[in-house]
C-alpha cells in the first residue's frame, strides 16, 4: 500500500500534468465547444482507459528495465524535466490554436488513441507513479484509483472550457490565456523535477 507521503506527492504530480494542455485535452476542448458538455461527458471514459493502457504499459517497462539499468530512472527524471520546459515553452506560444481548434466531431476511438499515444503517460510511469505501483496488483489498484479520482474532473473541466464561449458563459474563460497559464506552472514542474534531483 501507499504511504501518505507517497500519495501526496503523486496526488499533486498528477494534478499538475493532467492540467496542463495537450493533445487529449486540446480534444476534450474541441468537442466541448463543438457539442457541449453533456453530450461529451463521456469522452472522459474514453481518456481514463487510454491512460490505463499506456501508463501500465510503460510502468511495467520501466520498472524491468531499471533492475539491470539502475541509472535509467533518473536518467527519465531529468528526461522528463527536459520534456516539461519544452512543453511549458510550445504552449506558451501555440496558446492560440485551441480555440481554433474545433474542426469535427471527436469520438471516443480517436480520444483513446491520442491518449495512448499521449508523451504524458511516460511522465506518469517514469516519474510520478511511485515504483510500487507496477509491483503489486493491489498497490497498482490504488494508484489508478487515485488517477481515476483525479481525471475525471479534470477531463470535465476541459470540456466545460471548450464549451464555455459555446454556452456564452463565463466569457472571461479564454483557453488561450488558460493555456499561458498552464505553461508557467508546467514550467515551474519542470524546475521543481530538477531541483529534487540535484538534492
Amino acid at each position: 500500500m501507499l504511504s501518505l507521503s507517497t500519495i501526496g506527492l503523486m496526488v499533486s504530480g498528477c494534478a499538475i500534468v493532467l492540467l496542463m494542455p495537450g493533445p487529449t485535452n486540446t480534444l476534450l476542448a474541441a468537442a466541448g465547444l463543438r457539442q457541449g458538455v453533456r453530450r461529451c461527458a463521456h469522452l472522459t471514459a474514453a481518456e481514463l482507459a487510454g491512460y490505463l493502457v499506456s501508463i501500465t504499459l510503460w510502468g511495467l517497462c520501466f520498472t524491468h528495465a531499471s533492475h539491470s539499468l539502475s541509472w535509467l530512472p533518473n536518467v527519465l527524471r531529468v528526461a522528463s524535466s527536459l520534456y516539461l520546459a519544452w512543453l511549458a515553452l510550445r504552449l506558451w506560444f501555440t496558446a492560440n490554436s485551441i480555440e481554433t481548434s474545433a474542426k469535427g466531431v471527436v469520438s471516443a476511438r480517436t480520444l483513446f488513441s491520442a491518449t495512448v499515444l499521449n508523451p504524458k503517460a511516460i511522465l506518469f510511469a517514469g516519474s510520478i507513479f511511485p515504483p510500487a505501483a507496477f509491483a503489486s496488483v493491489m498497490t497498482w489498484l490504488q494508484a489508478m484509483a487515485i488517477f481515476a479520482v483525479l481525471l475525471i474532473p479534470i477531463g470535465l473541466t476541459w470540456i466545460a472550457i471548450g464549451a464555455a464561449p459555446r454556452n456564452g458563459r463565463a466569457p472571461f474563460i479564454r483557453p488561450a490565456l488558460f493555456q499561458r497559464c498552464a505553461s508557467v506552472v508546467v514550467g515551474a514542474f519542470s524546475v521543481s523535477l530538477m531541483w529534487a534531483l540535484a538534492h
